[in-house]
């Protein structure tokens, strides 16, 4: 059973007792309201984390779309002209060991479709601020998003485990680089190393 909004009505954790045949038979419930609030706090952390990098760093146009609509199919409007524009999906983390994001089907169409669009990997410090940022690779994405099966289903959601190849240190679309390299904060994490901060 589950919510209107899709979520199991009951939660099961790993201490529940199940036998043998209800193991193999039904699959465990992992949800929880207490894990999916603690999601949402950290990806608001980080969202704020890359707003105020951005500001630091002087990009003059930034807009945080994520308050106003899902529909953009991205977090933040940041530019600098016309020709200097970056629609960036925040998918933030705590955890400097792996990184694991959730990409919804409508942000998977909108990076397909928008050449501004980059997916922006923040690694969120114990201060809240950004301790790590990265772009995860477009090309990577579209080879792990999974294939829709014929016309009876199609995937609205995708876990994916972003790999250090699939990674590039600093925030960049295809035609700006927001974040150099050298601008970043430095944390050694997802397998590879940030270089310290520039002097100013």
């Amino acid at each position: 059973m589950v919510t209107a909004a899709g979520r199991p009505v009951v939660e099961v954790s790993d201490g529940e007792l199940w036998d043998d045949a209800t193991a193999c038979a039904v699959p465990r419930v992992l949800w929880s309201q207490a894990a999916e609030d603690a999601k949402r706090v950290v990806g608001a952390a980080g969202e704020q984390a890359l707003l105020r990098l951005l500001q630091q760093i002087g990009v003059p146009h930034i807009r945080h779309v994520a308050t106003e609509s899902d529909a953009y199919g991205y977090d933040i409007e940041a530019g600098r002209s016309v020709s200097e524009r970056a629609h960036i999906e925040v998918k933030a983390t705590t955890d400097p060991t792996r990184l694991v994001v959730h990409l919804t089907r409508h942000e998977y169409e909108v990076m397909a479709a928008d050449p501004d669009w980059c997916l922006a990997a923040v690694l969120v410090g114990s201060d809240g601020n950004a301790a790590s940022v990265a772009t995860v690779d477009r090309g990577w994405l579209h080879s792990a998003v999974p294939a829709d099966q014929g016309g009876d289903g199609r995937w609205e959601s995708a876990r994916l485990t972003v790999p250090a190849f699939g990674l590039t240190p600093g925030l960049a679309t295809e035609a700006w680089a927001l974040l150099p390299e050298g601008l970043l904060p430095s944390a050694t994490v997802w397998a590879f190393r940030s270089p310290p901060l520039a002097s100013a």
